[in-house]
């Protein structure tokens, strides 16, 4: 091979490694500009939103559905006060907030109270604004089925005042939280509730969680893109088909 066959073949290897590094940059960029502005995605680590969201799903944040805050942006830099291109979350809406007491850690609630509401909890029944929410017994359900042994709870449909319904957990009928309020929702804040409601602190929790400021909104939960059992074991690939929870791929989140 000549020098002038090798030098070609030189520089045709250096222009198809920085043509492969340019693609692989941009999808990086696209990926990143994707994160920040538009889906952001999240794993459950905990119980307190089963069976809407079980331990393990790994699902995607609408962060363009409220707009944007400081707190949408990575370590929650400061570039702007309040929130732009701003749009008020629904009741019912499951939320990923920064919990307002460190202004850092992801919590995961659906909204139940609107600004100006006043929220009670009477014998595991929410009442908002003096109304009960309708609720029905729909039996007693493991909150991992086929999943080996999982204790039984007795599950509820509730319905909001503006038709969103959901299924909640209540194991104990004079929990913790079963009996509390009124709280009187302040204007720019939202009440929040797990739907597994003996296994979740929120803003029934004044000194834990309390009420969430509309700023503290990362985004809505939209869609659950893939689940895994959380006691799955990522070392052992033979597992995997069995660690994965294959009906929940793609599972809307309601």
């Amino acid at each position: 091979m000549s020098l002038e066959t090798k030098s070609k073949a030189k520089a045709s290897g250096e222009t198809g490694f920085w043509d492969l590094s340019k693609i692989l940059i941009e999808a990086v960029v696209i990926a990143f500009l994707l994160r920040i502005f538009l889906y952001q995605p999240f794993t459950i680590p905990t119980g307190s939103m089963e069976r809407t969201l079980l331990v393990g799903d790994f699902l995607f944040v609408s962060k363009l559905s409220y707009g944007y805050s400081r707190y949408s942006f990575p370590y929650g830099v400061n570039l702007f006060s309040g929130r732009i291109f701003a749009s008020e979350p629904e009741r019912g809406d499951v939320v990923v907030f920064k919990l307002p007491s460190d202004n850092s850690t992801d919590y995961i609630k659906r909204v139940i109270g609107l600004p100006g509401d006043e929220i009670r909890v009477q014998d595991g029944v929410v009442l908002i604004n003096g109304t009960a929410v309708p609720r029905r017994f729909t039996g007693d359900v493991a909150t991992y089925p086929g999943e080996g042994y999982s204790p039984k709870i007795p599950s509820y449909e509730e319905t909001l005042p503006n038709g969103v319904k959901y299924t909640v957990l209540d194991a104990d009928a004079h929990g913790s939280y079963d009996d509390v309020g009124p709280y009187n929702v302040p204007a720019g804040h939202y009440f929040m509730m797990g739907d597994n409601r003996d296994n979740s602190y929120d803003s029934r929790a004044r000194d834990k969680v309390g009420f969430v400021p509309y700023d503290n909104l990362v985004g809505r939960a939209d869609i659950v893109m893939f689940s895994k059992r959380d006691y799955g074991h990522w070392t052992m690939p033979w597992s995997w088909p069995f660690d994965i929870r294959w009906t929940r791929f793609f599972t809307l989140v309601r």
